[in-house]
Order: structure tokens, then C-alpha cells, then sequence
């Protein structure tokens, strides 16, 4: 065998035995070092009791999700009303840095900032899709930023319960004078609309305080969310009348209120996991609602015999009239206010006009 042959020949041999040994394995399946990562911890108060169905849901899906997607690296930690601090406190608890994050309804913040109610829900306003369109599309963030920027703190839209009812009454309203020293549980710019009628607006309440206020007689009327949330309060046990159509709320947002300065420091991938969920959460609470408030209306009829009134049309007119007059008092006020209102009600007057050619175009056929 010449020198060249020979070489070859061994050269075979080594390739031969070296197919025969155990393959490599798959890069797939390599297990590479896991980078150091530093778990962040967040407190999160919200303005509702632990785990109520909708409104308590919505932070711990939310910290669900995050934990979810961050792979463990942010750690939210949610605190039903009172375990942290008081329900309306969450606001100054995340602008002072005390939580990083809060779960409330921006109208709870009129004497900080009033023009903060426009992010939750105006009467005779925007209903949740139309208030979603004007979030995220049509400059309400923007302006939302604007008015929490002063306080540190980041909104973002945290939920929606749907259009609400009108309330639980124990008299009938039969014209707009029947509100004259009314006492209801009413917050926001409603409150200021149920004055103009000269009722007296109650928004002190907390939904589980709602059943003995109306038991006592300490409140005539009150208004929470809607049947979803109505039904396991037992408040059909203490009002006769349940009223609609929801003229001061059509479309409540919920909102997650977070510090800026620990915003900032997230790391950027975390930042959008943060909006990201939040995101989902919003349109996640609005389909649970929806579909929570037709099941139990249909317990509250049916198994219940709860009678479902209609406003009068000239009492809704009355309110819509009172409704425009404190929109204008406050506008004369505040110049920020004035500045979201202006934003607000040309929007709401676009949206209004499109829907009359869509959706309620349906609700003309008999």
C-alpha cells in the first residue's frame, strides 16, 4: 500500500468511527446559562374589596398576567380596600411612593384634580367602546397624562363595568321635582347633576355600607354598579324600585394609577409588559361585566320579582340640561378642566353623530 493509499485509508477509518459516536446534542435542547435577573416586588391598593367579581378581579388578573409574561421578574402583590389603607386613599398612596401601584374610578379625585373625572365616566357621555376609541385613539391618554402629571402618577385604563343602572329607589320618580331631597348615594359629576335637582348627593359610601345606608333610611337612592355586582349585595332586599337606564355612568373606565419614578426604572421589556397587560385587562373586565350583568338581571327579574323602572323622558331631559350647567361651571373654574372638556365634548358630538347611523340606528326598529 503506497504512503498516499495509507493515509487515506486511516483517514476513512477515523471519519467511519467518529459517525459512530453519540450525536451532538440538539441546539434546541442546550441548556444555557440563565442570565442574573433581579425579581421586582410592587404593592398594588385598590379602592375595592379583595376579590369582589368584576371590579376586585381586574388587579389580580392583571398581577397574574405580569408575573406571567415578566417570567417571574415583577412581582405585583394586590391589596383589597383597607388592608393597605383606606379605599379612597389609593391616589395619594401611589403619588407619594408609599405603593407603586393603585386599582380605583379617576371620579373619586375630584377635589385633587377635577378634571379627572373625565376618565371614568361623564352623565348622558361616552359609553365603554366609545370611551376606549377616544383613550387610545383620539387623544384622551394624552390628556389623562396631563392632568396626573403633576401628582407622579402613570394612568393607565384599568377595566370597564359597561353602562350602569340608574339605581335602587325607594320612591317612584315620576317627574324631576321628585328629587328634590333625595339623598343617593351618587359620586362625580352625577353628584353635582343630582344637586342641580336639588337632591343631596351622598359619595362617601362604600358598596358594602349600601345595604344598611338604604335599610336605615340613612339614603332614599343609591347607585353602585349594576347587576352583577348589585345582586350579591342583597341591595333588591332593601329598595323597591331599580331604575334605568344609568344617565350618570354610561361607560365607567376603571383605571390603574402607577408612580412614575418606579415606572421609570423598569427595564424597558417590563415597562411594556406593564401596559400590555393592562391593556388586556381593560377589554378582559368590560366582557366580564357584560356578561355578568345579564345573567344576574335575569336572577334579579326572575327569581327575585325585582321591578325594572324607566326614568320618565322629561326627567332624563332635566338631567341632561343640569348635566350641561355643571359641565360649564366647572370649565369657568379650572382652565385645565376646561381644556379636557372641550376635547371631550367634540369628540363625544362626532361619536354621536356615527353612532346614530350604526348602532343606534337598531334601536329605532320595532
Amino acid at each position: 500500500m503506497s504512503k498516499v493509499k495509507q493515509a487515506r485509508w486511516i483517514i476513512g477509518l477515523t471519519l467511519l468511527f467518529g459517525c459512530q459516536q453519540e450525536p451532538a446534542t440538539p441546539l434546541s435542547t442546550v441548556a444555557l446559562p440563565k442570565k442574573d435577573t433581579q425579581v421586582i416586588q410592587w404593592r398594588l391598593a385598590t379602592s375595592w374589596p379583595k376579590n369582589l367579581a368584576g371590579l376586585g378581579m381586574a388587579p389580580e388578573r392583571f398581577a397574574q398576567l405580569v408575573e406571567q409574561m415578566s417570567d417571574g421578574r415583577l412581582l405585583i402583590e394586590v391589596y383589597g380596600a383597607g388592608e393597605l389603607m383606606p379605599a379612597l386613599s389609593v391616589f395619594d398612596g401611589v403619588s407619594n411612593g408609599t405603593i407603586e401601584m393603585g386599582h380605583s374610578a379617576s371620579y373619586y379625585w375630584k377635589g385633587k384634580a377635577p378634571a379627572s373625572q373625565f376618565f371614568s365616566s361623564i352623565p348622558f357621555g361616552l359609553t365603554a367602546q366609545q370611551m376606549n376609541a377616544w383613550l387610545f385613539y383620539g387623544g384622551g391618554m394624552q390628556l389623562w397624562e396631563e392632568v396626573y402629571q403633576p401628582f407622579g402618577i402613570l394612568p393607565l385604563a384599568g377595566g370597564n363595568t359597561g353602562m350602569q343602572m340608574g339605581g335602587w329607589f325607594n320612591k317612584l320618580i315620576v317627574s324631576p321635582a321628585d328629587f328634590k331631597g333625595l339623598k343617593m348615594r351618587l359620586p362625580g359629576i352625577g353628584g353635582e347633576v343630582l344637586k342641580k335637582l336639588g337632591g343631596v348627593p351622598v359619595d362617601a359610601l362604600a358598596g358594602r355600607e349600601l345595604y344598611g345606608a338604604l335599610q336605615t333610611g340613612a339614603i332614599d337612592a343609591a347607585e353602585w354598579v349594576g347587576p352583577y355586582n348589585d345582586l350579591p349585595l342583597g341591595l333588591n332586599q332593601v329598595a323597591q324600585y331599580y331604575y334605568y337606564p344609568g344617565w350618570h355612568e354610561p361607560g365607567s373606565t376603571m383605571e390603574f394609577l402607577i408612580n412614575q419614578q418606579a415606572f421609570a426604572i423598569l427595564p424597558q421589556d417590563l415597562q411594556a409588559i406593564v401596559k400590555v397587560a393592562a391593556r388586556a385587562v381593560n377589554q378582559d373586565m368590560l366582557d366580564d361585566y357584560t356578561q355578568g350583568h345579564i345573567t344576574a338581571m335575569e336572577k334579579l327579574i326572575n327569581e327575585h320579582g325585582v321591578k325594572i323602572v324607566p326614568f320618565p323622558q322629561s326627567v332624563l331631559v332635566a338631567l341632561k340640561g343640569a348635566r350641561d350647567e355643571v359641565l360649564a361651571q366647572e370649565a369657568a373654574k379650572d382652565p385645565l378642566f376646561a381644556k379636557v372638556l372641550q376635547a371631550y365634548l367634540s369628540n363625544e358630538a362626532s361619536v354621536k353623530r356615527y353612532f346614530e347611523y350604526t348602532e343606534a340606528a337598531l334601536n329605532h326598529v320595532e
